[in-house]
């Protein structure tokens, strides 16, 4: 039986984690949708919900910290976290990207896991950051996500189709 799956995504800079969220999305045959288009009840016809945004202050957006938070308990339903992040690309590879990540992702998950929802993975790539003084030099992570990353982003939603409940693995 086919899973429904619902891609909840908060992007607005560059359209960076939109780009992942579309990828993620026409794998699972998901509609994505903002935080504002979705109900925390309306969730509950879902069998697997993924929620994502850029990292801001080290931690998913706020309307996706508010959402999660306002979700009614749910028995053990299948989520999954997705970001993109402006910290230089090649600062993050192998162990120390999964640490980075978990790190960032650590609000929300908890959120989720309180509201009874079994984070079942999480993904994360660079994403063009020209916060700052950083536009003056056309930002950091040129180009990000680019092709690469929304293969891997499609990789991780093949992934999340064939989800056996086992332990989480972040890529």
């Amino acid at each position: 039986m086919p899973v429904k799956s619902l891609v909840i995504v908060f992007s607005y800079h560059h359209r960076n984690t939109e780009k992942i969220a579309n990828a993620i999305a026409q794998v699972l045959d998901a509609p994505v949708k903002t935080p504002r288009q979705v109900s925390p009840e309306g969730l509950a016809e879902y069998d697997l919900v993924g929620f994502g945004s850029g990292i801001y202050g080290a931690k998913n957006h706020g309307s996706l910290l508010d959402l999660a938070g306002n979700l009614p308990f749910a028995d053990d339903r299948n989520a999954f976290i997705f970001s993109t992040y402006g910290a230089p690309a090649g600062l993050y590879t192998g162990e120390r990207l999964r640490e980075f990540v978990k790190d960032n992702h650590a609000a929300l998950r908890e959120k989720l896991q309180s509201r009874g929802y079994h984070v079942v993975d999480e993904f994360a790539c660079a994403g063009l950051n020209t916060n700052s003084f950083l536009r003056f030099f056309g930002g950091l992570n040129k180009g990000r996500p680019d092709e690469k990353d929304l293969r891997h982003a499609e990789e991780f939603a093949e992934n999340l189709k064939r989800h056996d409940n086992s332990e989480n693995e972040i890529i």
